[in-house]
């Protein structure tokens, strides 16, 4: 294990040298050699390696974002060959290929995090083996060992037996006890933060081999740290359940303010952002000015969630502009509707014209022969030539047809069959 240590020796000397620093400011506090100063030595070198790779971290959404615009292409690839499962990945691997797009883009940041996680085991083993690394000197060596967290050693594992952890100045069962609790801590906290990224910010409308490898990583992670977490001291448990944490609410930031387009959180977004700017008239941040403007360019490739945030600014007077701003409905020219169409919101309607029943055209063609109706009473229906409260562009009535035999007939009576009528033959008896 010394030969290892020592081959890594680049990364274990800054690993050390950052914990031995941050321990300097926390011992003035707490006292050098107590578990809240050599804990929250641990705790700042996880948060500022988490800084560190916040770049990283930004490029993994970028990636996730790109997969997310690839869905329609996905889905296509897999309505085709949907019973050629070799084919199906292999038009998916030319499509990623063709798009520079990686679907294990979501595991860079704890791919970056193994060469600390590896350093911090090493200088944590050498605390627990009486031995010196990188910065860590013998008055250091000899500090951290007298440090608890919560009665347990820092250097201790679960796995350890009784007479290495009555050596460290501690009881088996308090070593135990506090491992078990933050192993199924850093499980618990891994596994909520997959199954938050699966059920509220991912599309589900489309099965891609993103969801089936998120699915996986969902019920993988856990087992693996519960398994190994066995095996490690409690100084790693404690990096990776801080790391699990900062994860976890790094995560949440992002799905509550830059969700996934058609996933549960951007519909919850959305209804959120539609009270906030109907309230307001306007968008008032740049980042609700961003998701406007990438919603109106959409167009009519917009999902349900987004045809529904355009409708409701609609019904409020307000309308979406291609800058992602916000102004009322009637001072603009254009409106934006839900379909990516634009309207004249200053042309009125066309009105049409009512449509005539069968008796007012009769009555209309009789007033214009200058005829009466069958009861020789004046009706008191408007004909086609009077004028009327109708738009000047309605189409006029049509004409009573000619009648044969001149003037105009009395309506037939119900039941009476129209025209000549046969004369009745005598029964027979």
């Amino acid at each position: 294990m010394d030969t290892i240590a020592s081959l890594f020796s680049f990364i274990t000397t800054p690993v050390s040298w950052v914990i031995v620093q941050f321990h300097t400011v926390y011992g003035k506090i707490f006292g050098p050699d107590t578990g809240w100063a050599w804990g929250l030595s641990i705790v700042s070198l996880v948060i500022l390696i988490r800084i560190c790779l916040i770049p990283l971290f930004v490029k993994q959404i970028k990636s996730t974002r790109a997969m997310q615009t690839l869905q329609p292409e996905m889905k296509k690839i897999q309505e085709r060959y949907k019973n050629d499962k070799q084919r199906q990945s292999e038009e998916m691997m030319k499509l990623y290929k063709e798009t520079g797009t990686n679907p294990l883009s979501s595991c860079l940041p704890i791919l970056a995090q193994s060469p600390f996680f590896f350093a911090l085991y090493h200088v944590l083993n050498g605390i627990a083996t009486g031995s010196t690394i990188g910065v860590i000197n013998d008055s250091l060596l000899a500090s951290a060992r007298k440090a608890h967290i919560f009665g347990a050693p820092l250097a201790a594992k679960f796995t350890d037996g009784s007479s290495k952890v009555e050596a460290l100045g501690a009881s088996l069962t308090d070593v135990r006890v506090v491992t078990a609790v933050m192993i199924v801590l850093m499980s618990a906290s891994q596994f909520y933060t997959q199954r938050q990224l699966m059920t509220k910010n991912v599309d589900t409308t489309v099965k891609t081999p993103f969801m089936q490898q998120q699915k996986m990583l969902m019920y993988v992670f856990p087992v693996m740290f519960a398994v190994f977490g066995i095996n490690f001291p409690v100084g790693v448990l404690v990096y990776w359940l801080t790391t699990n944490v900062w994860t976890m609410g790094q995560q949440m930031y992002v799905i509550r303010n830059n969700p996934t387009p058609g996933s549960k959180a951007q519909a919850a977004y959305l209804e959120r952002l539609t009270k906030h700017v109907t309230s307001h008239g306007k968008a008032r941040k740049r980042s609700e000015r961003t998701i406007i403007k990438a919603i109106v360019a959409k167009g009519r490739d917009r999902n349900e969630f987004e045809r529904k945030f355009i409708n409701g600014l609609n019904k409020a007077g307000l309308a979406a502009q291609a800058d992602g701003s916000v102004v009322q409905s009637e001072s603009q020219a254009a409106v934006q509707t839900e379909d990516g169409t634009s309207t004249s919101a200053a042309t009125p309607k066309r009105q049409q014209p009512k449509r005539q029943s069968k008796s007012q055209r009769q009555s209309g063609g009789a007033a214009a022969s200058g005829g009466k109706t069958a009861d020789d009473a004046p009706s008191s229906e408007p004909t086609s030539l009077s004028k009327s409260d109708e738009p000047e562009d309605a189409k006029p009535a049509a004409p009573a047809k000619k009648q044969s035999g001149g003037g105009t007939r009395s309506k037939a009576q119900s039941g009476q069959r129209k025209g000549p009528q046969r004369p009745k033959s005598p029964s027979k008896k």
